[in-house]
């Protein structure tokens, strides 16, 4: 069965919604059209299947993963080896009790995340909106590669034409490279979006599985499931305020709205929070003193500070507990005649080489190999960006061996715009 409501508006977005009951369709379909989405139906794996041979360009699709027949882990395999299909994120929904192995099955099926029965509404809707956004940013920047792509081809001919002229041919060969650079800038641009969407959303997910765990454990103690109930609760909120983040992350323009005086011991606070079973199971020991109030994007610079501390655990020495310390110093910036403060973290970890100081905070790039430490050698990026945006400087030193410290100078008050 296939239903298609269109907005009459004009929407771009479709999305793919597979369940073999109609009473879960008929409702995921009556959340959705309120955001003017075109929502398609299909009532099992096959008929997706079906779907999706004629038409490929779905933002998101929806999969159930009980259900008759081929069920939604097998659907989601046989999509994923149609190269058309593969850059379409699949969103698993399932029910509250589902194994970590079959979850963990899910992941490495292809699919980005999931929806636990009974499904949260106003969760679902973020969820959809996150990719929704993702996929709109794929459009646009594809059709900047394709412009920048024949603005390059433009180039090179007006090149092959104009030899006669040194200076002409210097001129256009600095605007290819130009060219060139920007499309490598916007590339890692959507790398790095992707990246978030797909795995920093995940860490609030995990806590909330665990906690679920310990829930089925110690049901009988009332307190406990009360405290572990609370960690969900926080979780949960936080998975809300990483969705809103990384929307705002991915606009191109900060609003100075955005900006209110922000206490930055409250957000480290948060950020260990967050990082709490990291923390207990690696005995870290994390010492803060002195932080300042400083005019700030909090989700951001929140973020800053969740990377930084988990940096620091995920690179310690193998028989060491770590020992994080993070300080601060009011300091007068003589570039930009205003008051900044030196905020350092360091630690007692692994450190690096000092000519690879620069390179960490490159996309991508990682001084170590991927069987030795986990990581996509994006979180550094991230913390230079939202350095950046508050019109501060990063840099790191460090010793192999000998830790690692990473000094941020940020101004009291951002400069009117």
């Amino acid at each position: 069965m296939v239903n298609t409501n269109d907005s009459g508006n004009g929407s771009d977005i479709k999305i793919l919604v597979v369940d073999d009951r109609e009473d879960n369709l008929f409702s995921i379909e009556t959340l959705l059209e309120k955001d003017n989405y075109t929502v398609v139906k299909a009532n099992s794996g096959r008929a997706a299947l079906k779907i999706l041979l004629k038409e490929h360009d779905f933002s998101l699709i929806l999969m159930d993963v009980q259900m008759p027949d081929l069920n939604g882990f097998e659907t989601a395999t046989i999509i994923y080896e149609r190269d058309k299909l593969k850059q379409i994120p699949i969103i698993f929904i399932t029910a509250h009790n589902q194994e970590e192995g079959n979850i963990f099955k899910g992941y490495k099926m292809g699919g980005v995340d999931y929806i636990y029965k009974p499904i949260n509404s106003e969760l679902l809707k973020a969820k959809v909106g996150v990719f929704v956004e993702l996929y709109r940013k794929n459009q646009q920047l594809a059709a900047n590669e394709k412009q920048l792509l024949a603005a390059n081809k433009s180039l090179q001919k007006e090149i092959e034409d104009r030899k006669a002229s040194e200076e002409n041919v210097k001129l256009l060969n600095k605007q290819l490279i130009d060219n060139n650079t920007h499309l490598i800038a916007v590339n890692e641009e959507l790398d790095r979006f992707a990246y978030v969407a797909s795995h920093d959303l995940q860490e609030p997910l995990r806590k909330i599985m665990i906690f679920s765990d310990k829930i089925l454990i110690d049901q009988k103690n009332e307190k406990e499931v009360e405290k572990y109930l609370k960690k969900i609760m926080g979780s949960s909120q936080r998975m809300q305020s990483l969705i809103n983040d990384l929307l705002q992350f991915s606009r191109q323009d900060i609003n100075p709205d955005d900006f209110v005086n922000t206490d930055l011991s409250v957000l480290v606070k948060e950020a260990m929070m967050e990082l709490e079973v990291e923390i207990e199971k690696n005995k870290a020991q994390i010492n803060v003193a002195g932080l300042p109030v400083i005019s700030s994007v909090p989700g951001l610079m929140r973020q800053l500070f969740f990377n930084l501390i988990n940096n620091a655990i995920k690179f310690r020495k193998k028989d060491t507990p770590p020992v994080v310390n993070i300080n601060a110093e009011k300091i007068n910036n003589f570039r930009k005649n205003t008051n900044y403060y030196r905020i350092s973290i360091s630690d007692n970890g692994i450190g690096f080489d000092p000519a690879y100081s620069d390179d960490i905070f490159v996309i991508f790039k990682r001084l170590h190999s991927y069987h030795e430490f986990q990581g996509s050698g994006v979180g550094l990026s991230t913390c230079k960006k939202i350095v950046d945006k508050h019109n501060g400087f990063i840099k790191a030193t460090g010793k192999v061996n000998e830790g690692s410290t990473f000094v941020i100078e940020l101004p009291e008050k951002q400069p009117a715009s």
